[in-house]
C-alpha cells in the first residue's frame, strides 16, 4: 500500500509499504483523510528514514478488532496513532471514536492531536470555573481549541494572538465572550495559562502566573529559547507551576467526547486547507509559513 514516509534529507516521500497485520485490540482503518500537525514536519528529521508519518485520521473501519474490542467493521471513525498517513492503518481500539452523523471525517480528522492536548492540558490545570485562564497562540489549532474549552468550563478567558488580523478573525470565529489581545502587554495575572508558543512568550506569561497558579507547556511554535531572568522562578505566597504536557494515552473516550461537542456545535473547529496528499510540500509551506490559521486536512487517495 501507499503511505507518507521519512525519505533521505528527512523530507517526506510516498513509498510502498506493508499492510498493516493488526493483532488483538487492534483495528485496521481505511484512511481517508489525515490532518497535518505542527510537529509532525518540525520533528520529521528525528524519526529513522522510511517510518511512516502523521497521528491523525478519520477514515472507515475495514476490519474490526479480533478481540471484540472496538467500532465495528463499516464504522466512521476518527483514530490517534502513529503511522496515520497512509492508505490503511492499524490502531489500537482505544485509540479510536466512532464519528457522529452530524460530523464530516475532514472535520473528524482535524480533532485528535490538538483536540486532546487542549482538553486534557486544561484538565490538568484544574478547575476553570471562575478563574482567569491565558491561551497564547490562541489563533493555533490548540489554542482556539483550548478558548472554546476553557469557556465553556465557566473560565473568564484571554486569548493571546500575535497579529491584529488574527484577532480580529479570532473574535469574529467565536460565539462565547473571550477577551481577545494582541501579544501580552497590559494582561492582568491569571490563575491559569495554557501555553502553546514557547520562547520569550513562555517567560512573559510565567510572570504574569499568580500564587498557587499553574502553566501548562503544550507547544513551543516560536521555536525559540526561553531565557528566565534571574530569581524569576521566585514569588512570595503559595507555589506556582510549570508542567510540560503530552498525555495522549488511552484517547478514545476524550475523543468520543470532543467530538461530541462537535456535532452539537458546542466547539467549531478552523479547517485552513484542505487539500490532497498528493502536495505533501504545499501543505508543509502553509503549515510552516506563519500565514495559514486553522488545521491543514489531506485527502488520502483521493481528490478532497
Amino acid at each position: 500500500m501507499r503511505a507518507l514516509v521519512v525519505g533521505p534529507g528527512a523530507e517526506g516521500r510516498f513509498a510502498e509499504v506493508p499492510e498493516p497485520a493488526p493483532g488483538p485490540g487492534r483495528a485496521l482503518v481505511e484512511v481517508r483523510h489525515a490532518s497535518v500537525n505542527f510537529s509532525d514536519l518540525r520533528h520529521m528529521g528525528r524519526l529513522p528514514e522510511g517510518t511512516v508519518l502523521g497521528y491523525d485520521a478519520a477514515g472507515v473501519v475495514l476490519r474490526a478488532a479480533a478481540d471484540g474490542t472496538g467500532p465495528r467493521e463499516g464504522a466512521r471513525v476518527a483514530a490517534f496513532g502513529a503511522g496515520a498517513w497512509a492508505e490503511r492503518a492499524a490502531f489500537d481500539t482505544g485509540s479510536i471514536a466512532v464519528v457522529p452523523d452530524e460530523v464530516d471525517l475532514v472535520r473528524a480528522a482535524a480533532l485528535p492531536m490538538a483536540g486532546l492536548t487542549a482538553l486534557r492540558s486544561l484538565r490538568a490545570a484544574g478547575p476553570a470555573r471562575g478563574s482567569r485562564v491565558l491561551v497564547t497562540g490562541a489563533s493555533g489549532a490548540v489554542g482556539r481549541l483550548a478558548v472554546q474549552l476553557a469557556r465553556r468550563a465557566g473560565a473568564h478567558v484571554i486569548a493571546s494572538v500575535s497579529r491584529p488580523e488574527r484577532a480580529a478573525r479570532l473574535a469574529a470565529g467565536l460565539e462565547a465572550p473571550v477577551e481577545v489581545v494582541v501579544g501580552l502587554d497590559g494582561v492582568e495575572p491569571v490563575d491559569v495559562v495554557i501555553e502553546t508558543v514557547g520562547g520569550p512568550a513562555l517567560v512573559a506569561a510565567w510572570a504574569l502566573l499568580k500564587p498557587g497558579g499553574n502553566l501548562q507547556s503544550v507547544g513551543w511554535a516560536s521555536g525559540r529559547p526561553a531565557v528566565f531572568p534571574p530569581n524569576s522562578t521566585f514569588s512570595l505566597g503559595r507555589a506556582r507551576s510549570l508542567n510540560s504536557f503530552g498525555d495522549v494515552t488511552a484517547p478514545a473516550d476524550d475523543l468520543a467526547h470532543l467530538l461530541a461537542l462537535v456535532a452539537a456545535g458546542d466547539i467549531s473547529l478552523e479547517i485552513g486547507l484542505n487539500g490532497s496528499w498528493e502536495d505533501l510540500d504545499g501543505a508543509k509551506t502553509a503549515q510552516l509559513g506563519g500565514s495559514l490559521t486553522g488545521k491543514v486536512v489531506l485527502a488520502v487517495g483521493r481528490t478532497p
